[in-house]
């Protein structure tokens, strides 16, 4: 084939399908190793493919970034193979061939970008001149990736395709405009587009709301969505259907790029060819309209503790723990008292330690509703998926909730609750990003939520944690919320917290009131991120129960007033539900330590 991006100037690009759901690979087998296994399998495929009319194939290489990754021996010779039998079966038509990456897992030991470079040089060396990555969730990597493609294959053609829910988001939260805008910022990617995931309906929806960008559209849906049986995964979406939905995307000038993914047979590809090749001919302009780049203004959301601490007041955030059982009389009580005695801010943790309690987010929006307190809702990666965290988030919205803390969560411990699973799709910075996206024109809430985030104070490599304290800075945090400050080296960390991160961060500094010497050796021992001085643990040796609230007062009074100058404000955390205790907290830090500031 000559030039792809000749070709698009006068029709579309027809892709094959789905080669990992068409070949029948042996049971927790990768398809791609049937490029050695079963050469002539898959020539077939790439054959069957041909024959139904497609102007382009992927090479059977998709896992190799997972494989190569993971130091998986033998994946050079799996690209090799790869790479041989779709040229081989393309010499006979003309058509295209796309050296084909998914996705690699990006780790601090082994980066995405290093994976897809190493991948695509290969391929390179082979004597690929056209690269998809597809199926992606994020770009990280990619763009370091596709320069590396292009300084070895300067005429390189680059398609970057991401898997997208058909609510525009992909499973890691990424929304696909802003995907697609970085893709088009770029410079170096010379198309874009969607696949997987979606069934073509849906597909058709999305790539409507991306029309008119500065690079060619591709849209590769699944055949429909699935079917899962005992022993397989289906797609029953009929040939008919959808070659009518991807043929008038291409009418409706919006794609230039088409083919299929999961559950799309040569059947699809060939009635999706009839369908094309009755289009009329059309020529793109000279000088496409270019993808808004117009990034949304927050908007400043009505919430009496936002405006104080956006306004420089120090707040003082408290922290209840829900109940265990479905009663929350008491819980509205203790909440009503915290308040009347000062709080600005009632937070909630979901569901501490992995135990389960009364779901955090509903509690918050009881009180903010009875008591029109402003809550703080911990939202964790643990326990819920994409969908159920946007279904949660979006009720929140509605009922006034405007901030959340994004943390990862406590796991389950296997060994006990072997029945309970993790879910983890995510992590906080992710979580955040995802969050913040919600917001804007066209999405789902008018006005962004704001979102906190955990700091370790007592982290034995407070440079990591301080490192990613600036990239969940960076995914859209506006502050963090610190573990109990019992020891110097806390206070240390608040400072060195507070230089680096300047005034870009709020930061409520925790205390927590320690109860009893046993109290403070359970908490040293058992409960992560807190780190109680021995000195400290020494203090509360033969104390009675008055006497341990008295000095855990003293010691937090003590170690608020070392906090104060790197902090705007305090996070509270109420030992045992003491509410008591705590009112007499609140109360003497506003006389005595935030009088002084």
């Amino acid at each position: 084939m000559d030039d792809i991006r000749a070709f698009l100037s006068r029709k579309p690009l027809l892709f094959d399908g789905g080669m990992g759901t068409y070949y029948k690979a042996a049971p927790g087998t990768d398809c791609e190793q049937a490029n050695l296994t079963d050469p002539a399998g898959v020539r077939k495929v790439h054959a069957e493919y041909l024959a139904a009319g497609a102007d382009a194939i992927k090479t059977n290489t998709f896992s190799l970034p997972r494989l190569a990754a993971g130091h998986v021996p033998g994946w050079e010779k799996l690209a090799d193979a790869g790479w041989k039998l779709a040229a081989e079966a393309a010499a006979e038509t003309g058509a295209a061939v796309f050296a084909d990456l998914g996705p690699a897992p990006d780790t601090e030991a082994v980066p995405a970008a290093q994976v897809y470079t190493a991948v695509a040089e290969r391929f390179a060396a082979l004597g690929a001149k056209n690269f998809l990555f597809e199926t992606l969730s994020s770009d990280v990597g990619i763009l370091e990736a596709v320069r590396a493609v292009k300084a070895q294959v300067p005429e390189a053609f680059v398609l970057v395709s991401f898997a997208v829910l058909p609510d525009g988001y992909t499973r890691e939260g990424v929304y696909c405009k802003d995907l697609v805008r970085r893709m088009t910022e770029s410079g170096c990617v010379d198309a874009v587009g969607l696949n997987c995931v979606s069934a073509p309906g849906a597909m058709r929806t999305l790539a409507r709301g991306l029309a008119g960008g500065a690079l060619p559209l591709s849209v590769m849906p699944n055949a429909g969505y699935p079917v899962v049986t005992r022993t397989q995964v289906r797609y029953q979406g009929k040939p008919e259907y959808f070659a009518r939905e991807l043929s008038g995307m291409a009418a409706e000038g919006a794609v230039r790029i088409l083919g299929g993914c999961c559950g799309t047979t040569p059947a699809h590809i060939a009635a999706l060819r009839a369908a094309l090749d009755a289009l009329p001919e059309r020529k793109l302009s000279a000088e496409p309209a270019k993808l808004s780049t117009t990034e949304v203004k927050p908007v400043e959301n009505d919430d009496a503790f936002l405006r104080k601490l956006n306004a420089g007041e120090k707040v003082i955030a408290i922290e209840l723990d829900s109940p265990r059982n479905a009663d929350l009389t008491g819980y509205l009580e203790g909440a009503r008292k915290l308040q009347a005695a000062g709080a600005d801010l009632l937070t909630i943790a979901d569901c501490p330690i992995a135990q389960a309690r009364m779901d955090s987010s509903l509690v918050a929006c009881r009180v903010h509703r009875e008591l029109g307190m402003c809550t703080l809702p911990h939202m964790t990666c643990r326990d819920r998926n994409l969908n159920a965290t946007k279904a949660l988030l979006l009720g929140l919205y509605a009922e006034g909730v405007r901030e959340v803390l994004a943390i990862t969560g406590d796991p389950i411990p296997t060994a006990e609750r072997d029945e309970v699973k993790n879910v983890y799709q995510f992590n906080s910075r992710k979580l955040a990003q995802y969050i913040v996206s919600l917001a804007g024109e066209d999405r789902e809430m008018p006005t962004p939520m704001t979102v906190f985030g955990a700091l370790n104070l007592n982290a034995r490599n407070f440079d990591v944690e301080l490192r990613r304290a600036g990239e969940k800075l960076e995914n859209g945090m506006s502050g963090f919320l610190t573990q109990p400050v019992l020891s110097e080296q806390a206070v240390e960390n608040l400072r060195r917290t507070r230089e680096t991160l300047g005034s870009r961060a709020k930061i409520l500094a925790g205390i927590m009131p320690v109860v009893s010497q046993r109290n403070a050796i359970f908490m040293e021992n058992e409960i992560n991120g807190i780190h109680v001085d021995e000195e400290i643990i020494q203090k509360f040796a033969g104390l009675d129960r008055t006497g341990g609230e008295e000095l855990g007062l003293a010691i937090s009074l003590e170690m608020a007033r070392k906090a104060l100058p790197y902090a705007d404000g305090f996070y509270l955390m109420t030992p045992f539900n003491r509410v008591a205790l705590m009112e007499r907290l609140i109360a003497q830090l506003r006389t005595e330590v935030l009088q002084e500031s």
